[in-house]
């Protein structure tokens, strides 16, 4: 009896890791949300700032462009040290 205890615990305590790691990681990509959000409207502010007015295709392509090539950037940044942990 005690040993079927012992497996309903360990299964138990498993299982609450389990979520306990998938709440953590929802946390995570929630506040990488807000962030990216956050950077999204100030790299706007900045661009409207600085473009002037009858120009704004040429802004939000430029902006666009930006933002993408950041984005690649970090993503061969994070894959390099992600295959670096393996």
């Amino acid at each position: 009896m005690a040993k079927k205890i012992r497996k309903v615990a360990a299964k138990f305590s498993k299982n609450n890791r389990e979520v306990a790691e998938k709440t953590i990681t929802l946390i995570l990509g929630a506040v990488a949300l807000i962030a990216a959000l956050a950077w999204n409207e100030t790299i706007k502010a900045i661009f409207d700032k600085f473009i002037q007015p009858g120009d704004e295709l040429i802004g939000k392509l430029f902006y666009a462009l930006i933002v993408t090539v950041i984005f690649v950037i970090l993503s061969i940044n994070l894959q390099r040290v992600i295959s670096k942990k393996k």
